[in-house]
């Protein structure tokens, strides 16, 4: 006679990338996290567990010593660990969200995998609620301010395709939308010429896992007869905001609105180097 089969979810996860750890916690797994990577700051919580490495620098062994039954990862740029994984006869789970929805699917895989369905789709449907409400909020504004996102100084790159949509959603139009559709970093590469061709109004930096340097976008060669430059509407954001493709995207996008709205109402610029988050 044959014995009993049973099944379960996984009940130890290593998250590789903030925003998966950011999907299982605000999913209702997160007791089931023992390892993060050290750019996993949201939530709080996150921080208590053991670190595994940076978004491209993991330890295999620290990994494995964590015994994982399911490893989440993010990104074409993680391919390298997730094989030595997958060799490893570790459950491997990779995403590679480039749009909003994008990022909802990830969400509704990530939490049916773990046996948190409906918890996901509510995620989903209280992100996609906050984000139809910006985005009729700021349909009534008779101007749309031409904005340049930048996520990498040296080249400058543009931002990635669900940031492109968020500058849309909070009420600017992208000055480079025709790049959303480039999948790597490499095809955002811009000309500075090209950036001051198409004048941005506002200028929003976020460099991942570096400083922004406000003073060093103003110094570019003809940029200082830009319209954001000349009005002092640079601005840098937190990239866990932006560059992480999970929840965290609301914040990134109430900061843009904020940030399109102050111009739209032609309200003082913040002082130079300003700062906006939310």
């Amino acid at each position: 006679m044959y014995g009993t089969l049973s099944a379960s979810y996984p009940e130890r996860i290593v998250c590789l990338s903030a925003d998966t750890t950011e999907i299982v916690f605000a999913v209702g797994a997160g007791d089931r996290v023992v390892g993060v990577p050290g750019t996993a700051e949201r939530p709080p919580e996150a921080r208590e567990r053991p670190r595994i490495g940076g978004f491209t620098t993991f330890r295999l062994d620290r990994i494995l010593d964590l015994r994982p039954d399911l490893v989440l990862a993010f990104s074409d740029l993680q391919a390298d660990v997730v094989r030595e994984l997958v060799r490893a006869g570790v459950a491997v789970l990779a995403l590679n969200q480039r749009s909003l929805a994008d990022v909802y699917q990830a969400i509704l895989v990530v939490a049916g995998a773990l046996g948190r369905s409906a918890a996901g789709h509510a995620l989903v449907a209280d992100m996609q609620e906050e984000i139809r409400q910006i985005r009729e909020f700021s349909s009534v504004w008779p101007d749309r301010p031409r904005v340049y996102f930048e996520e990498w100084g040296d080249p400058p790159i543009a931002g990635i395709r669900w940031v492109s949509e968020l500058i849309e959603i909070a009420g600017g139009q992208d000055v480079f939308p025709e790049l959303r559709e480039r999948h790597d970093a490499r095809g955002r590469v811009v000309d500075p010429g090209e950036v001051a061709r198409r004048d941005p109004q506002l200028i929003v930096a976020s460099w991942c896992g570096k400083p922004v340097d406000l003073d060093a976008i103003r110094r570019r060669p003809g940029w200082a007869s830009l319209d954001a430059v000349r009005a002092g509407r640079l601005y840098r954001v937190p990239s866990g905001d932006f560059l992480s493709p999970g929840p965290s995207l609301l914040h990134g996008l109430r900061a843009l609105h904020d940030i399109v709205q102050a111009y739209v109402a032609g309200e003082p610029a913040p002082a130079p180097g300003g700062e906006a988050s939310s």
